[in-house]
């Protein structure tokens, strides 16, 4: 499911986003200031961020310029102010688009769902699980805490990256034995459940994201949700 991170200090900006989006199926995080925000993306994966300008202790302003430094999260900003110097301010921080207080409820759909079609046709190959990133184009997993990059088995990444584009879904053993050894593979399906013991040792310090033994059916990766 898709998370929108909304950040806004006036209250009933956020419940008519909050409505409107939740009609769309995507689940809404509110935070009241930048500085909250921030700290919640630290530890949460968030599929697209709408921010206002004028916010106490953190302004969109600077939040939009730790997000484009951190990563490419999608950002919609709104404001009161349509100035083009403003504009041309928000583009430059790294904002993806733009809407101008009062809005209309509708347009700013679209242009959030435009934002996410944007993003997954450029992102189709990267899976965030937090604060740790799946690269497909170079087969790597960065670790954004750490500001690190490693190199992990070939049948590791292809497993984890399987079971990390399909959250919550179940997966057997005999599923990802064919989309990953292949329908040619005649080795033990318990294979399977040693690259898991490996994937489960390798990221045992990560709360992000967990993989799920389901008895007798096989595995499927949680993300936890606030």
């Amino acid at each position: 499911m898709t998370t929108v991170l909304v950040v806004d200090d006036e209250t009933h900006i956020r419940q008519l986003i909050r409505l409107y989006l939740e009609d769309e199926g995507m689940t809404v995080i509110e935070k009241t200031n930048g500085r909250e925000a921030w700290h919640y993306m630290a530890d949460h994966p968030v599929d697209l961020v709408v921010l206002d300008v004028m916010m106490p202790e953190m302004d969109g302003w600077e939040l939009g310029r730790n997000i484009r430094n951190s990563g490419d999260t999608p950002m919609l900003m709104i404001t009161a102010k349509g100035e083009p110097a403003e504009r041309i301010k928000g583009f430059q921080i790294g904002t993806d688009d733009y809407l101008v207080k009062p809005f209309e409820p509708m347009e700013m759909v679209m242009r959030v769902k435009a934002l996410l079609k944007r993003y997954r046709i450029f992102t189709s190959q990267i899976i965030r699980l937090g604060r740790v990133v799946l690269d497909k184009n170079s087969y790597q997993v960065h670790f954004e805490d750490v500001g690190q990059s490693a190199t992990i088995p070939l049948k590791e990444f292809e497993l984890i990256y399987t079971l990390a584009s399909n959250p919550g879904q179940l997966f057997t053993r005999d599923m990802l034995i064919q989309q990953i050894w292949g329908y040619e593979y005649d080795g033990d399906e318990r294979t399977v459940d040693t690259h898991i013991k490996k994937l489960r040792e390798r990221f045992a310090g990560y709360a992000d994201f967990r993989i799920v033994t389901l008895r007798g059916l096989g595995y499927r990766l949680e993300v936890p949700r606030d």
